[in-house]
């Protein structure tokens, strides 16, 4: 099993480096019994939320070359064979930090809890309406307001709606005057 304190102590650093925020580590496949590992790192520009190809791949380097020299010493870091995978979070983002409440306050979550809240409910569904302290606050579909402990939430995803849409910064299309198209003759 992965050490996902670990990794993200590796990881964090060539993030902050490169001047982007760490959305989220986490180890897929295998471990779960879901085929082959793949270690999957979410990242972020502060100023845009997203990241373009061309920092992922140089993101992807810099935890690469670290990850080898580490394991070069001996360190076992992912038990069995794994593959990189870096990405933007997308706009159907991950909730992983406090401040992703906060930033997407009136728009629509799914949350896993780790235990059940409000009649043995796991899953829940609503508009996040911020964060208190270490309190996530959700005004659920089914129950209304609820605050849920900010280290019983699984897992929080934003749902792709039209608000959220509407409400999401355009992709980075810097450079796109320098593309040159070329005509088949």
């Amino acid at each position: 099993m992965a050490d996902i304190a670990r990794l993200t102590e590796i990881v964090e650093p060539e993030v902050i480096a490169l001047g982007f925020d760490l959305v989220r580590v986490k180890v897929i496949g295998a471990e779960a019994g879901e085929g082959e590992n793949a270690l999957q790192i979410m990242a972020e520009r502060p100023e845009t939320g997203q990241l373009v190809l061309d920092d992922c791949a140089e993101l992807s380097r810099r935890i690469s070359d670290r990850m080898d020299e580490l394991e070069e010493r001996g360190e076992v870091l992912i038990d069995e064979a794994y593959r990189l995978e870096v990405s933007s979070p997308g706009i159907d983002r991950p909730l992983t930090r406090p401040k992703d409440f906060a930033n997407w306050a009136g728009h629509e979550a799914k949350i896993a809890l780790i235990e059940p809240v409000d009649g043995n409910r796991k899953s829940l569904r609503g508009d996040i309406a911020g964060i208190e302290g270490d309190m996530v606050l959700l005004d659920d579909t089914k129950s209304g307001r609820l605050s849920l402990p900010l280290d019983q939430i699984h897992s929080a995803k934003l749902l792709l709606t039209d608000r959220l849409i509407a409400a999401t910064r355009p992709i980075d299309t810097s450079g796109v005057e320098d593309v040159v198209e070329e005509q088949e003759d």
